[in-house]
């Protein structure tokens, strides 16, 4: 219980800092807002092809502003020293590492939870019959999103293109989460129901998910301290 408590700290002093300053949040979210805008301009919102690319064009939008929150998660504790001060402190780095976890997941909810309307009314799209199965397919694609990209960013938090690399890094390791975030939500969207054939990536990201969180816990330690 003490685990969780130590990293709920964390995520706590995280989002309190992001509420005060808003800077990742507003440039994550402007970002979203103008790919989305010129994707509308590069596609038909009413072609039927466009449609059958919704997923795959909503998940490049989230992939691409999710890497501005999650570049920010460790870069933010090198002023003052305060990275070196937190991997000194009482709390391990799996406790550390699991709250920017909450922290980078909680933010990027909020930012994608704005980006779906719009993205909705700029295609043309109809709200989801199985709205409630969207949500899910976005909490567990967010979830492999955010464990990856936080242990990349504590791997690259001290390279001065850390910009650059985590990019790099990150998503080809996505590469499984987001075919099934993009497939799942496509059906979606598209109002069609959750076939048989379709289960194999709702298994595919759940296991994405579970097996990344624990690497990642294991490794995170090797990765703070050296």
């Amino acid at each position: 219980m003490n685990f969780f408590r130590q990293a709920l700290a964390i995520a706590g002093k995280d989002l309190r800092s992001e509420v005060r300053s808003k800077e990742t949040v507003n440039a994550s979210l402007s970002f979203a807002l103008v790919i989305l805008l010129l994707f509308s301009f590069a596609f038909d919102p009413s072609a039927e092809a466009t449609r059958e690319m919704a997923g795959g064009l909503l998940w490049l939008v989230f992939a691409f502003a999710g890497t501005l929150i999650l570049n920010r998660s460790f870069a933010r504790e090198l002023v003052n020293d305060c990275l070196d001060a937190l991997i000194s402190s009482p709390a391990s780095g799996a406790q550390l590492f699991l709250g920017k976890c909450l922290a980078n997941y909680v933010l990027l909810l909020i930012v994608e939870s704005v980006c779906l309307p719009i993205f909705i009314v700029f295609y043309d799209a109809h709200w989801p019959k199985q709205a409630w199965l969207l949500f899910v397919v976005m909490l567990l694609g967010t979830w492999g999103i955010t464990v990856i990209g936080t242990l990349f960013s504590a791997m690259t938090v001290n390279l001065r293109l850390r910009e650059l690399m985590l990019p790099t890094l990150i998503y080809p390791m996505l590469i499984p989460a987001l075919m099934g975030a993009i497939q799942l939500s496509t059906v979606l969207i598209a109002g069609e129901p959750l076939g048989a054939d379709n289960q194999v990536w709702f298994r595919l990201l759940v296991g994405f998910d579970v097996i990344f969180t624990i690497l990642a816990v294991g490794l995170v330690e090797i990765v703070l301290v050296g």
